[in-house]
């Protein structure tokens, strides 16, 4: 679960229900998956969070959108929305033990409690509209035979997103810089420019 990048291996754009260019993966595990779905003959059509569904955010009490990983319609007619996720991250986490709680353990919270709410949201809206609602942890995959699919080392190089910023420019620096070539050219005028002729 280390990986990101832009999903390019794929053999059957016809599958895919979006922007073929923009299908990214934030782990290992979903760039499997999106490998299984693209091979699989099984499987009519599919996305990576193209779709969104509304849920209550209970940190900041206000409506919010959540993007499942996956849609997917089988050859049967049978949907699915799926969510990649390790399995100690759909339990609740356990309390530390002492008086004081550390931050970790609070931001496991925050996430449990936002989690929870995106799940409800989407098991309610597959009651109302027959599709199913799952959450695919390791054993999941592993059940499947992708968990430990490995690929090539150069692919992914050149999948992966780049996450760094690109670099400001230093204003002070730049302004030092213009300061100091103005004092520069400033000596050089005085040095340079004819003297005066006294009147005698």
């Amino acid at each position: 679960m280390y990986h990101k990048g832009k999903f390019t291996d794929i053999n059957h754009p016809e599958k895919y229900v979006g922007d073929i260019r923009n299908i990214t993966y934030r782990s290992h595990w979903e760039r499997n998956v999106m490998r299984w779905l693209d091979g699989d003959k099984k499987v009519l059509e599919w996305a990576s969070e193209e779709i969104s569904i509304p849920y209550q955010h209970p940190i900041y009490n206000r409506r919010a959108k959540y993007y499942p990983d996956f849609y997917i319609k089988f050859t049967d007619g049978t949907v699915k929305v799926i969510e990649v996720k390790p399995k100690i991250q759909c339990e609740k986490p356990m309390k530390p033990k002492g008086a004081k709680i550390p931050k970790r353990y609070i931001n496991e919270m925050m996430s449990w409690a936002i989690n929870c709410e995106k799940w409800d949201s989407a098991l309610k809206l597959a009651e109302r509209t027959n599709i199913i609602f799952e959450i695919w942890t390791e054993d999941t995959l592993k059940a499947m035979g992708i968990l430990n699919w490995e690929t090539n080392k150069s692919v992914l190089m050149s999948e992966r997103t780049a996450s760094t910023k690109p670099k400001l420019k230093n204003i002070y620096k730049a302004k030092k810089k213009t300061t100091a070539a103005k004092k520069t050219l400033l000596v050089k005028k005085q040095t340079f420019r004819p003297r005066p002729n006294r009147k005698s």
